[in-house]
């Protein structure tokens, strides 16, 4: 049973970057950022701290705060 919902989880994690590289495509977006995420969930690596933005409260930017200004 653990392999399958293995297999389940990994084919959500496809979907999940298929939608992500679906909606950069519509929005014309092209930053380093969304080629980052796309890398990240096109991998089997997993980063603990791969938010650009701390959680539960920590002391961060959100992602409205972020500068999209240094997108390449």
């Amino acid at each position: 049973m653990a392999d399958q919902r293995i297999a389940e989880l990994r084919q959500k994690i496809a979907q999940a970057r298929d939608v992500i590289a679906h909606l950069i495509d519509k929005a014309a977006f092209d930053g380093a950022e969304a080629h980052r995420a796309l890398d990240y969930f096109g991998s089997d690596e997993f980063e603990q701290n791969f938010l650009p933005w701390p959680r539960h409260g920590d002391e961060g930017l959100r992602p409205e705060e972020l500068n999209a200004a240094n997108d390449d």
